[in-house]
């Protein structure tokens, strides 16, 4: 061992104290103190583990026999009216509790397939947009169908008025969902969030690129076939009697240049009809195929399949014309009757689509959906007028057998249409 080592160990004997005892002190210390720490870290997290796993509500389920699970408490939704500011205001214990009139605004369009739950301490009504609908006796529960609803008042957000005894503790009013007979009981917790999905929808970006692409695609008609462009855009033609001689029209309706603008028609029609469906009216009950409030991308998804299923019926109709024209031997008119259809048709829905592209996306208004089938039905009993017309001179038949072929190819698959569009 060098000398220098032996000198630094001489300095630290002497260096030690005489009590040796006294470090173990503050090292028992240092151990309890440890020892204390980890049973507080282990106490905090079995109890937060247990408290994650095991902690349940206070409630199984709500409604009649706690049947329901509870999707939201509407309760935290509650308005009164406010005579001052002549508005309603958010309902506030402390300054609303002598209110008989509690009033809250349902969103079923965003809660469709579940129930509204409505149960009141005293004998208490009903309002629905402000019109008396049910009453609600003592202590029973009153069960409404969302999907319902939405079908009778054609709007997402429903306005309701819950009027009894004072205060809001009179009532329960729940958004809930049926559970299933055979299933597991499952307990919620009390501090549920509800998440709500964006106000934003697809469709206002829908609806300027929809009219970009129709005028791109007229655009492409006028360009490469302006012949037919001119012909079947023509009212003067439209109206004329006898037509001129286009035989690459009338007598090719198969041809690439008829199918081109029946494709054309098409996607107007579908552009139409996706706006209709905006307006929260259910033709041909495509709103429980359609999407609720989708995305661009899922809105331009159904107006391609939309568009192929009206082309596809524009064929059927072809072959509706020409099966009942064999029939009735008027092969003769098959063509014609129907050029005059498709010629018609694009003329009238094209200017529906003008129409329709001066109005405001944004807006969502209540359309009854007799008003948006009147301008159709008036359409489509002027062209059987007219249709009727027009192939009366071509035929040396009597005009019974005429008016025969027109009812049964134009009349009953309108009268069928109406009674599955509404």
């Amino acid at each position: 061992m060098s000398e220098r080592v032996k000198e630094r160990l001489i300095d630290f004997c002497k260096g030690v104290p005489a009590n040796a005892d006294s470090y173990a002190i503050p090292h028992s210390l240092v151990r309890s103190f440890a020892c204390l720490l980890f049973f507080l870290f282990a106490h905090s997290l079995i109890h937060s583990f247990t408290h994650c796993a095991f902690a349940q509500g206070r409630r199984e389920g709500v409604g009649p026999e706690q049947r329901y699970f509870p999707v939201h408490d509407i309760q935290a939704d509650l308005l009164v009216y406010d005579e001052a500011f002549k508005t309603y205001v958010p309902y506030i214990i402390e300054q609303h509790a002598g209110e008989q009139a509690l009033s809250a605004y349902v969103d079923i369009e965003s809660n469709r397939r579940y129930k509204l739950l409505l149960q009141s301490q005293a004998d208490g009504f009903l309002f629905i947009e402000a019109a008396l609908r049910r009453k609600c006796p003592a202590g029973q529960w009153l069960v409404l169908d969302l999907d319902s609803l939405f079908q009778v008042y054609k709007k997402p957000q429903l306005f309701i008025t819950l009027y009894g005894a004072a205060g809001a503790g009179n009532w329960q009013a729940y958004i809930g969902h049926p559970r299933s007979a055979a299933g597991q009981t499952i307990r919620l917790n009390d501090d549920l969030l509800s998440v709500r999905p964006r106000g934003f929808s697809g469709f206002v970006s829908f609806f300027s690129a929809g009219l970009l692409f129709l005028l791109a695609v007229h655009a492409f008609l006028i360009s490469f076939f302006r012949r037919a462009f001119q012909t079947f855009y023509n009212p003067v033609n439209l109206i004329t009697a006898d037509p001129p001689d286009e035989s690459f029209l009338i007598n090719r309706p198969l041809g690439r240049v008829s199918m081109a603008f029946a494709l054309a028609l098409s996607f107007s029609m579908a552009f139409l009809f996706m706006y209709v469906q905006h307006l929260n009216i259910n033709l041909f009950g495509m709103a429980t195929l359609l999407p609720r409030e989708p995305g661009f991308g899922t809105i331009v998804l159904s107006y391609g399949v939309i568009s192929g299923l009206i082309f596809l019926a524009l064929l059927g109709k072809y072959v509706f014309i020409a099966a009942v024209g064999s029939l009735y031997k008027f092969d003769a008119i098959v063509n014609l009757h129907y050029f005059r259809v498709l010629q018609s048709s694009l003329l009238f829905i094209t200017s529906l689509v003008i129409i329709v592209s001066a109005v405001n996306p944004h807006q969502s208004i209540n359309v009854p959906v007799s008003y948006v089938l009147l301008p159709f039905v008036g359409f489509y009993l002027a062209r059987l007028a007219w249709l009727y017309v027009t192939l009366v001179g071509q035929l040396p038949v009597k005009n019974l057998y005429l008016f025969s072929y027109l009812c049964i190819v134009e009349l009953i698959p309108l009268v069928v249409g109406i009674r599955f569009a509404v």
